[in-house]
């Protein structure tokens, strides 16, 4: 069934999208906000994952225990996440109580105080989480990857920010970071649930509609069609390590820099990473090195299509006695998806998985609301959900292996990997992977 939501843009440039769903009494809300990490000042990494964590405790008239008794006492929640691109605040509750959560929801989204105090406890707990990344070997080489293919990239960055950037965040760079970004022309609203879309869109109206109205708000962050300078993709193979000799697993990153969401040919490169190994058994990839050859904890490829061009990655968790052939595994599978292409029913299946699955992805009213702002932020359309199926449906095998042959060369791949592998080991194999693929 097509979703046909409503979609309105008040005064002040903020855009609202209602989907009624009056299958169950609740109510799933979505703040978007085109304010992510990308826009992090060079020297404080970090400032927009910080600025997601403080947000939400305590704005100028809730003290953030004010705030968590009315979430409770209503049994809804309340949180807050951000990306490279967008910040988003997440609110689920029952339809009786929408009006009030919605209240709050702006509060924190308009009036957030920043108290010192949080800010501190929000830092110190920041940190720690970056902390428990650096002892783990699949996101080192996932962080070792993006400085490998990205460099002085924005991309090449962790959303996160290191520690020693987060320790230099002070309570003005997240005020000043929420003034650039959090501005109504860079926000979309999304309302999913048992309530009427006019009725939605008229409580967000008197919610949001009269922000900015004091004047013409200021310049915000750049908006989707703002062009993110193009990364330039390594022309050589790479390898670098990560030395965490303590661990018992060896995880890999392997890959390319990929594409933007808006190149014309993305659902023929997602046809072509879902028969790939996007969800690992039934792909290429794990049919190869998990079934067959048994030799990795888990093997997937990933395709980071975002407003510029993201990573195209296949990650491996194996021991670090099977590094080298894993490396040459991976080698093998996309060299032969390169000469030989996939198989007429390698794609079908896959299209058929892709199509036959966007109805469970669609099941709950949150997971509605979160494909309604993708759609929105990346101007997908409001008819996208029926659009879809024929999109992928007119994918055919040579647009698929195509995709594969304009990403997937070996001879340009980067790989990373952390964890147990020996200095000697790692000279003796980057030795031979350069001379295999020159």
């Amino acid at each position: 069934m097509a979703l046909h939501p409503k979609r309105t843009v008040l005064g002040n440039g903020l855009a609202v999208i209602a989907k009624a769903n009056h299958t169950t009494p609740a109510v799933s809300l979505l703040i978007g906000v085109r304010a992510g990490a990308y826009s992090d000042p060079a020297d404080r990494e970090g400032t927009a994952a910080l600025c997601a964590r403080v947000l939400d405790r305590g704005t100028i008239t809730r003290p953030a225990g004010v705030i968590a008794d009315d979430l409770d006492g209503r049994g809804a929640s309340l949180s807050v996440v951000t990306g490279r691109h967008q910040m988003a605040i997440s609110a689920t509750c029952l339809a009786d109580d929408f009006g009030a959560v919605l209240a709050l929801a702006a509060d924190v989204a308009r009036h957030p105080a920043f108290p010192d105090a949080e800010v501190a406890t929000r830092r110190a707990d920041l940190i720690t989480s970056i902390r428990q990344d650096e002892d783990n070997p699949a996101a080192m080489a996932v962080d070792a990857l993006a400085r490998a293919l990205y460099g002085s990239h924005p991309y090449g960055r962790k959303v996160r920010g290191s520690a020693a950037s987060v320790e230099g965040i002070r309570r003005q760079d997240l005020v000043r970071f929420y003034q650039k970004g959090f501005q109504p022309q860079a926000i979309t609203v999304v309302v999913v649930g048992d309530v009427a879309e006019d009725a939605a869109t008229a409580a967000i109206a008197k919610a949001f509609g009269d922000w900015g109205s004091s004047g013409d708000p200021p310049s915000g962050l750049p908006r989707p069609d703002a062009a993110v300078p193009d990364a330039v993709a390594p022309a050589e193979r790479r390898l670098v390590t990560v030395p965490m000799m303590s661990k018992a697993q060896a995880d890999l990153a392997y890959g390319f820099v990929g594409i933007r969401r808006a190149h014309p040919d993305y659902t023929s490169f997602s046809v072509m990473n879902n028969a790939l190994g996007q969800y690992a058994i039934g792909g290429r990839l794990g049919d190869s090195i998990r079934e067959r050859q048994g030799m990795a904890y888990y093997v997937f490829s990933s395709l980071d299509a975002s407003l510029g061009a993201g990573p195209f990655t296949i990650r491996a968790g194996v021991s670090a006695d099977n590094v080298e052939r894993a490396i040459a595994s991976i080698d093998a599978e996309l060299s032969a998806v390169v000469q030989s292409g996939f198989t007429a029913q390698e794609i079908d299946e896959s299209k058929s998985y892709l199509v036959g699955s966007l109805p469970r992805q669609l099941e709950t009213n949150a997971a509605i609301a979160s494909f309604l702002l993708n759609a929105d932020f990346f101007d997908l359309g409001l008819d996208y959900d029926e659009r879809v199926p024929g999109l992928v449906q007119a994918v055919t095998l040579e647009a698929a292996n195509e995709a594969a042959r304009r990403l997937l060369d070996p001879s340009r791949a980067t790989i990373a990997v952390a964890g147990p592998w020996n200095h000697e080991a790692r000279e003796s194999h980057e030795g031979q992977a350069i001379r295999k693929t020159s």
